[in-house]
């Protein structure tokens, strides 16, 4: 199926950052099944469509030998929707109308754009060269992954455009993560700011969610609905702590397990003659 618009579309956001190291250990990630609250409803159910701009392209080959488009599609946008907005009023969702996923060649991984005449109808371009350059094992999973990922940004709320880029990507990143799936290479890592945004905001939200509750998220998102972004009351609404205080408790939470780690790996093992 195809969608026509009016000239090429502005890039907003990519996807997922290049693989890290993965050597430092990491605490065991807390994942729930991605359709636990499946049944969240928008106002209107959005039309759903997909545009293949190359159908030889070896990308397209395994995109449609591994995944059924519409149940894809479908399943991101239902984990999407219960992440953020399970116990909040309908009002509260972005009234997206139509989501479409281009398949095309391009560089980079993904991004999510709007039609520049209707905010409400979104696109989501997803690069079959990489899709080409993922490992055969983990094509399957890393498709979802992205797909699920870009669809966050076809319903997230951004404080009216003022809220921090990193924030608007660890959101994303967090919804794959509880959705179960995050790619093998990501790690919780804290030698950065808060705001670095992917899987390291991600983490970090995850975090919160340990000390704030399962709705922090979503009330972080919903916020975002409400006003423009102000560092300090957004965070002192959200948490009733500053996010660089929350932030350094996350680092000494990091530090304190890779402790305990290193002191695990040095006990002397058992050994029998």
């Amino acid at each position: 199926m195809s969608f026509s618009h009016d000239g090429p579309p502005v890039p907003q956001s990519s996807a997922v950052p290049q693989p890290s190291d993965s050597s430092t250990p990491q605490p065991p990630a807390v994942i729930s099944s991605p359709n636990e609250n499946e049944g969240v409803k928008p106002h209107r159910k959005p039309l759903l469509r997909l545009e293949i701009r190359d159908l030889s392209s070896s990308g397209t080959h395994a995109f449609l030998r591994l995944l059924h488009a519409s149940d894809t599609i479908s399943e991101a946008v239902d984990i999407v929707l219960s992440r953020l907005y399970t116990g909040l009023p309908r009002h509260c969702i972005l009234p997206t109308r139509s989501v479409t996923l281009v398949l095309r060649s391009m560089p980079g991984v993904a991004y999510t754009t709007s039609k520049d005449l209707d905010d409400d109808h979104k696109e989501i371009h997803f690069s079959t060269d990489y899709i080409n350059g993922v490992p055969e094992g983990r094509q399957k999973e890393e498709m979802r992954g992205v797909i699920v990922h870009e669809m966050v940004h076809c319903w997230q709320h951004n404080a009216y455009g003022t809220a921090p880029g990193g924030l608007i990507e660890g959101i994303a990143d967090w919804v794959r993560l509880k959705a179960g799936l995050g790619p093998p290479h990501w790690k919780r890592r804290a030698d950065c700011d808060w705001d670095a945004g992917y899987e390291r905001t991600g983490f970090f939200l995850e975090y919160l969610e340990g000390q704030f509750g399962a709705d922090v998220v979503r009330k972080i998102n919903d916020t975002l609905r409400e006003r423009e972004y102000e560092e300090h009351a957004f965070w002192m609404d959200c948490c009733g702590r500053g996010v660089k205080e929350l932030w350094e408790e996350y680092q000494r939470s990091l530090e304190e397990y890779e402790t305990e780690a290193k002191k695990e790996e040095e006990l002397p093992t058992d050994r029998h003659s």
